[in-house]
């Protein structure tokens, strides 16, 4: 019995996360458990404890009773954010990377991000071709030159 459970589980928990467009290990930060052990929850060996089970299904929009296959379907899951909206694997892979930093690593990368977020020319309107301000001339490239070895 527990073996079929695992593995219903185990499908409804992969394809929530495919349908979301999540990797393990963005479920697994999302949860606070490690990748490998949802990892081994998706593969059918082992089942989630009851506060985590309620964490995955916030964090995969589903019900316990869609994941655990009481009632097949019962809550469609439905995208966090519109089409297009979703977060880049680099964005994701950089907040992973930022939340192993100390408090005071973070507070430097803060300050290089909004730095370089401030002398950066401003996002193009939705639907407009991103074309140079008038006046701005782009420089054509420099020709490169060889060193002679002597």
């Amino acid at each position: 019995m527990n073996g079929k459970l695992n593995t219903v589980f185990g499908a409804a928990a992969r394809d929530a996360r495919l349908r979301l467009g999540l990797t393990q290990a963005d479920v697994a930060d999302r949860v606070g458990i490690a990748m490998e052990v949802y990892s081994r929850m998706e593969r059918g060996k082992m089942l989630p404890r009851a506060r985590n089970l309620r964490r995955l299904c916030d964090v995969l929009a589903v019900s316990a009773d869609t994941l655990l296959g009481v009632k097949p379907g019962s809550a469609p899951v439905s995208p966090r954010a519109t089409p297009g909206q979703e977060d880049a694997p680099e964005l994701r892979r950089l907040v992973r990377a930022l939340r192993e930093l100390e408090p005071g690593q973070l507070k430097a990368v803060a300050r290089v991000v909004r730095t370089v977020v401030s002398v950066m020319p401003p996002k193009p309107a939705a639907g407009a071709s991103p074309t140079p301000s008038p006046g701005v001339r782009k420089k054509p490239a420099a020709p490169v030159r060889k060193r002679r070895a002597g």
